[in-house]
């Protein structure tokens, strides 16, 4: 399900937290623990990978990473607003040094005109409180946006650690 790319970069990763001394969490939505099952995937993850949260649904998102229900209404499931909350929540209930969201639309079906299939939001935190919020259009199939989407939240985890 993932590219032999993205699991690569996923063992890099999992060896540079883990000579940081760094730990992570993850919140999902449209990659349903593929990020946590590349992390995972790799031997020795459990010196880095604290938990993931799989929030497909919004009350899910609710329920376990505390992402208000109101902004879930007034932006969408798939926002910039959701991402930054799904992160924050996961940090502040993990406990970690990195948190990571990824909230989107992989398709076939499910996109509009202002949230085409493709696009996905992201959000990362650190212990140092710097937040990165980012988004992207992915092309391509269900598999292709989600593997692209993994790919990237690594990209971002890497990008908040310190040095």
């Amino acid at each position: 399900m993932l590219s032999p790319e993205t699991l690569a970069a996923a063992e890099s990763l999992v060896r540079d937290l883990a000579a940081s001394g760094l730990r992570v969490v993850t919140v999902e939505s449209c990659t349903g623990g593929l990020l946590s099952a590349a992390l995972t995937a790799v031997p020795g993850s459990s010196d880095v990978f604290e938990c993931g949260y799989v929030t497909y649904s919004n009350d899910a998102k609710t329920a376990l990473v505390n992402v208000p229900r109101e902004l879930i209404m007034h932006q969408g499931a798939v926002s910039e607003g959701v991402a930054q909350a799904m992160a924050q929540g996961a940090f502040r209930l993990a406990k970690v040094d990195i948190a990571v969201s990824i909230t989107g639309v992989a398709g076939p079906g499910g996109g509009t005109e202002a949230k085409p299939v493709g696009l996905v939001h992201f959000g990362a935190i650190n212990r140092a409180g710097l937040l990165l919020l980012e988004h992207r259009i992915f092309p391509g199939d269900r598999a292709t946006v989600r593997d692209a989407s993994v790919a990237f939240a690594l990209d971002l985890v890497r990008r908040l650690m310190p040095g």
